[in-house]
């Protein structure tokens, strides 16, 4: 049976009630809206936005496509098996003499010098000669000023350098490179170094969140098990390094690292350097600064307590009932342990051991401070990329890859632990 309308509930207006509870409903939710807008639009100016720009500028690239238009077009239909006709060394003139009045002939060869090593200083000189050249035949001139541009896989970088989206970036980041048939190959041994730093920058970070896990469990297990002001006192130590800044600490470690400081001068009193001598491990006074251990370490004790806190959060909600139950029902402490408490510990051990490895992927001071040439990891390269060499596709095209990264760690957590489980404190 259909309700009347005498018999439906209004407000005091006459509206409905069902209406009215649902404009203060929208309401609610435009204000909640506007709260959080401000909070919104940073998130997406300061973090969304600069991920997209990077993904993009690891395969965009128009500065041939710009400089060499009609280069560019007359190389598309080019099959690269014999050099190219007049009309593309023709083009390719008659661009190159603008760009070298616009000053941008610099910018053509530094964009080809990533592919071909001396590129830069021929496209300079050639376009500097070329201002004296007045009539072609183009072909015979350009390769009477610089016998490189008789060279098929010179015509080849620059038709792949002149496309606007590229995958010349994100192949170099992983030590690839493309032919001019366009099959993609290794790159020369002496050119092949990425693989290795992402292979280090994985081990290192690898080696600190391992590290973290087994100092910062048991710690995390103590406090949990104290009383709340006891281990209030102890969270308060934990998280006094955050009140100090990575580069003081990182700083800090350097100088304890110094060949004759203070740890050498431990070792040395405490007998250690000798004991490692007589066994043969070492051979006169210990060497720590500049090497991989000094990162290693000073890396953990920075990222221990973003292992520690996710681990001691979860542990504080373990009832102890669960043990005294094992314990009842004939399991040793070992057992109980293993089969009961540990299993209930491991969103926060995922948690934690997840945010210090992502963490670590993008280390940069400390390995610059404390560790070697051999402990560079791939941040490093990014601002060598950035601010040395002004590469802002290579630099794009590594940060891509730790962005893949920590989105594959993102799904294997998710995949195993659940992202609904992730505890930070």
């Amino acid at each position: 049976m259909n309700m009347s309308s005498d018999t439906i509930m209004r407000a005091a207006d006459g509206t409905p009630l069902k209406a009215k509870l649902a404009q203060s409903l929208r309401r609610e939710q435009l204000r909640a809206m506007a709260l959080i807008a401000p909070l919104l639009i940073f998130i997406l100016a300061s973090f969304l936005l600069p991920i997209l720009m990077m993904l993009k500028n690891a395969v965009y690239d128009p500065d041939l496509q710009d400089t060499l238009p009609r280069t560019s077009a007359l190389l598309a239909t080019w099959d690269g098996k014999a050099l190219p006709e007049e009309p593309v060394f023709e083009a390719f003139a008659a661009e190159l003499k603008a760009a070298q009045k616009e000053r941008n002939a610099a910018l053509i060869g530094k964009r080809l010098n990533y592919e071909l090593p001396a590129m830069k200083s021929k496209v300079t000189v050639t376009a500097r000669k070329l201002e004296a050249v007045q009539q072609g035949p183009w072909k015979e001139a350009l390769t009477t000023i610089d016998p490189v541009w008789g060279d098929i896989e010179t015509w080849a970088t620059v038709k792949h350098a002149s496309s606007t989206f590229t995958p010349f970036y994100l192949l170099s980041a992983l030590d690839l490179r493309q032919t001019a048939e366009g099959a993609i190959t290794a790159a020369p041994a002496e050119r092949q170094i990425y693989r290795q730093i992402i292979m280090r920058t994985f081990l290192i970070s690898t080696l600190v969140t391992v590290l973290t896990l087994l100092l910062g469990f048991p710690v995390a297990y103590f406090i949990s098990m104290l009383p709340p002001h006891q281990a209030n006192l102890l969270l308060v130590f934990i998280l006094l390094p955050f009140w100090t800044s990575l580069l003081v600490r990182t700083t800090a470690w350097s100088i304890l690292f110094q060949d004759g400081g203070v740890i050498t001068q431990f070792l040395h009193v405490s007998g250690i350097t000798w004991l490692l001598n007589a066994l043969g491990l070492l051979h006169g006074e210990p060497a720590l600064f500049k090497t991989r251990l000094a990162t290693v370490i000073a890396m953990t004790h920075i990222q221990l307590p973003f292992t520690l806190l996710p681990i001691y959060s979860v542990m504080k909600t373990i009832s102890p009932n669960y043990m005294r139950a094992a314990r009842s029902l004939g399991a040793t402490p070992v057992y109980a342990f293993i089969k009961v408490y540990l299993p209930q510990t491991l969103p926060g051990i995922a948690a934690g051991c997840l945010l210090t490895f992502i963490l670590s992927l993008g280390y940069y001071i400390t390995p610059a401070l404390v560790g070697g040439p051999t402990d560079s990891m791939i941040a490093g390269f990014i601002d060598t990329s950035m601010n040395n060499e002004g590469n802002w596709g290579k630099a794009s095209a590594l940060g891509a890859i730790l962005f893949t990264a920590t989105l594959v760690l993102y799904y294997v957590y998710n995949r195993l632990v659940g992202i609904d489980k992730l505890k930070l404190g």
